[in-house]
């Protein structure tokens, strides 16, 4: 039965859901959207779901947190828009999320009893990966296809970021170049949190074959630690023309299909692993995973190539 934490933690998060949209500030509504991401994290928890709670804890309160902030930064100094959503609009749009709301609440409610789950025939075989973690053995044994499209449609999200950038900028320096006081507040806090969120990121990442954790939510760890570095000043994103950082980009699909083929040509299956050597397959992959999506949601995150590779 849900107890008193429950339930207080159900009314912050509607309090704060409220209070990030009535914001009339960017900076306010940024603040409340990050710390509904922590409490959402802190839910998942309480259902007993950590691997999710670290992913939404890294993205919805860590990596969006910081976009969000950079945008508020760059419309601080934009005049405000005269354009306001009147009353009709407002009631419209309550609606609409009501119906949608009462619509998600209508089909949970209807689940068959028990509702329909394929956790037993997964727990069952999940000891041929040779991993403790059952969640990373679901993602990359069961939903291995899954897995590493996701990878490629990460990788397709940052062709499409560059490709708004104008020709002359094309294969430059994402993003504005940041210039935080050095002895300020920001350039503090990437010093000291900087060493530390790398540290955990590689240490979320490698307990991921056997506790919760994975190269999704370590990367994403690293990505904010680098975006935090880049924001304060002490480091600038590199040219997107650079080999290396292709290469990076390319690491985490090229493995898994390289391993995926391998299975094939050895008679079993594509993406089939050799139980004798699916654990370190399984590692290899992640380890170009974890370096993929840092280095992709970082770029992402820095937005569209502004700047030639000099400034």
């Amino acid at each position: 039965m849900p107890g008193i934490l429950d339930f207080g933690l159900a009314a912050l998060m509607l309090g704060m859901a409220g209070w990030t949209i009535v914001a009339r500030k960017n900076l306010a509504a940024v603040m409340g959207f990050v710390v509904y991401g922590l409490l959402l994290a802190l839910v998942w928890l309480r259902l007993g779901a950590p691997d999710v709670a670290l992913t939404e804890a890294a993205i919805g309160g860590g990596l969006s947190g910081v976009l969000l902030l950079s945008a508020a930064e760059r419309l601080r100094d934009t005049a405000p828009t005269a354009h306001r959503i009147g009353g009709a609009g407002r009631l419209a749009a309550a609606a609409l999320s009501a119906a949608i709301a009462a619509g998600i609440a209508t089909a949970f409610v209807s689940l068959p009893e028990p509702a329909p789950t394929l956790a037993p025939a997964a727990q069952a075989n999940g000891g041929a990966t040779g991993l403790g973690n059952p969640v990373t053995s679901v993602l990359m044994a069961f939903r291995a296809m899954d897995t590493m499209l996701e990878k490629v449609v990460l990788l397709l999200a940052l062709v499409g970021v560059w490709s708004l950038a104008r020709d002359q900028c094309w294969g430059g320096r994402p993003g504005p170049r940041h210039r935080a006081d050095p002895r300020g507040p920001l350039a503090f806090l990437a010093r000291v949190l900087v060493p530390i969120g790398i540290v955990v990121g590689l240490y979320v990442f490698w307990t991921g074959a056997d506790e919760p954790g994975g190269a999704f939510q370590g990367g994403t760890l690293l990505a904010a630690m680098w975006l935090l570095t880049m924001m304060a000043g002490l480091a600038d994103a590199p040219p997107t023309r650079r080999r290396r950082l292709r290469l990076a980009l390319v690491a985490g699909p090229a493995v898994f299909l390289l391993v995926g083929l391998g299975g094939l040509l050895l008679g079993d299956a594509f993406l089939a692993y050799p139980v004798a050597f699916a654990k370190p397959l399984i590692l290899a992959i992640e380890i170009a995973m974890t370096l993929t999506i840092a280095v992709t949601l970082g770029l992402v995150m820095a937005g569209v190539p502004e700047r030639d590779e000099a400034e």
